[in-house]
């Protein structure tokens, strides 16, 4: 039997500092990136960010690598530079979640250290700042239920039992 690598497209936001590397350690490609220029109330362009080594940084880039051949990918729908205002730390463009959506509809989609602005519906979203569990899908809900009967999932199962 040949085993088919796992598909997934990953979407790392970055400041490039060896993230390109960092795709190809993982297994990705990187085929595309989206530009997110940061703007202020007034629509003009900051230039006092609070990220970069030398510069102040008025743009943050968000890589598209690709793993495994991805078949479900729309290409062609959008653009790839976002112009939106900075909000609250960490707080990205919600423009960012339309484009992924559009270009792989239909797909499971995690975010890493999310915050509560970030829970997005049908997408997981996994964080130290998020409470609770909210699961919607049923195959997940089921997994989970599965995996943790009692609910909790703070604690690694090979200690649960030995509690």
């Amino acid at each position: 039997m040949i085993r088919r690598p796992p598909r997934s497209t990953l979407f790392p936001y970055t400041t490039l500092f060896r993230s390109r590397e960092c795709l190809k350690l993982w297994g990705y490609e990187r085929c595309d990136e989206i530009i997110w220029v940061k703007t202020n109330q007034l629509q003009r362009i900051i230039r006092t960010g609070r990220t970069g080594h030398w510069l102040n940084h008025g743009k943050e880039h968000c890589l598209v690598g690709m793993k495994g051949g991805a078949t479900s990918i729309n290409c062609g729908l959008d653009c790839d530079v976002i112009v939106a205002e900075v909000r609250a730390t960490s707080h990205k463009p919600d423009e960012i979640y339309g484009i992924i959506e559009r270009l792989s509809p239909g797909t499971r989609k995690i975010e890493l250290f999310g915050r509560p602005h970030n829970i997005q519906p049908n997408w997981i979203t996994l964080g130290n700042q998020v409470d609770g569990v909210r699961l919607l899908d049923p195959d997940l809900v089921r997994r989970f239920q599965e995996r943790y009967p009692d609910g909790n999932c703070m604690v690694p199962p090979n200690l649960m039992s030995k509690t």
